[in-house]
């Protein structure tokens, strides 16, 4: 009958296709893999014009984040060069892309996480040692470099680079003004202080030391805001009252001062100030 295949002409159809199959380039056989599907996928969604965008923007907030962070690193500061040059170039990406995927909307909200997330990084630079707060300028100075960055990331290319100018001239410029202003002696008279009456003794008199500093203050009319004592060894303990803030008189206090060494059991009295935070 005719289209009927005989047993040899059926043999031989089955070795014409696998020849075809042996023959045949391995990329075509993988045509409908995922790797081509991906490889579609980037050439659909790629654009010259838009990857040369982003290659512009990251480049300057490299440039603008090196920039500030060279300041850093020259003056030793635990946030240097890398580190100013990684937030910058990390908040420009993320704007950026952003900007790619939502338009100005998506960019004002990544911006706005990069403001509040720029802050536990800052957090990690600053530390506390006693009375005294280190490291927020250079917890300022990354969030400074946040914002060039952002500025670089919406293509604000001009407004990025002013800003870069403004921040290294606040960490440059405003040095001698800062020296100059600390250098001022300061006024009890017109600023608010903390002051602090330490005194010196040994450990059997230190009760009664503490008592008398506590009732001389009062009567001096300064009110005290809390009282310590500070066993280092029994021949050196401190007695320390801590004023309420308020101005005070230089020469009242150094009576008080006066009037505790000359009592027994005293090896040193003094007052202290120090300004509030």
């Amino acid at each position: 009958m005719p289209g009927k295949l005989t047993p040899s002409t059926a043999h031989a159809h089955r070795l014409n296709r696998v020849r075809y199959s042996i023959g045949r380039p391995a990329t075509l056989s993988r045509r409908s893999g995922p790797d081509h599907g991906v490889l579609m996928q980037f050439l659909q969604t790629f654009q010259l014009y838009d990857f040369f965008d982003t290659l512009v923007s990251l480049f300057m907030a490299f440039v603008f984040g090196a920039l500030i962070g060279a300041e850093r690193q020259y003056r030793q500061r635990s946030a240097g060069l890398r580190t100013n040059v990684l937030v910058s170039v990390g908040a420009a990406a993320f704007v950026d892309l952003a900007n790619h995927l939502g338009g100005a909307d998506g960019s004002v909200r990544v911006i706005a996480y990069v403001v509040s997330g720029i802050g536990f990084l800052g957090a990690g630079a600053i530390m506390k040692e006693g009375i005294n707060v280190r490291g927020l300028n250079t917890a300022a100075t990354l969030w400074a470099s946040a914002a060039v960055g952002s500025c670089a990331g919406t293509d604000m290319v001009a407004q990025s680079a002013a800003l870069t100018l403004f921040v290294l001239a606040g960490n440059t410029l405003l040095r001698p003004l800062v020296n100059a202003i600390d250098r001022i002696p300061l006024n009890e008279h017109s600023s608010e202080a903390s002051y602090e009456v330490v005194v010196t003794t040994d450990a059997t008199g230190a009760a009664d030391i503490r008592d008398f500093l506590n009732e001389r203050l009062v009567a001096a009319n300064y009110p005290i805001r809390e009282t310590k004592v500070v066993y280092r060894s029994n021949d050196n303990v401190e007695v320390a009252a801590k004023l309420v803030s308020l101005a005070v008189d230089r020469e009242e206090l150094d009576a008080v001062v006066a009037e505790l060494s000359k009592l027994p059991g005293v090896n040193h009295a003094t007052w202290n100030v120090s300004t509030l935070e």
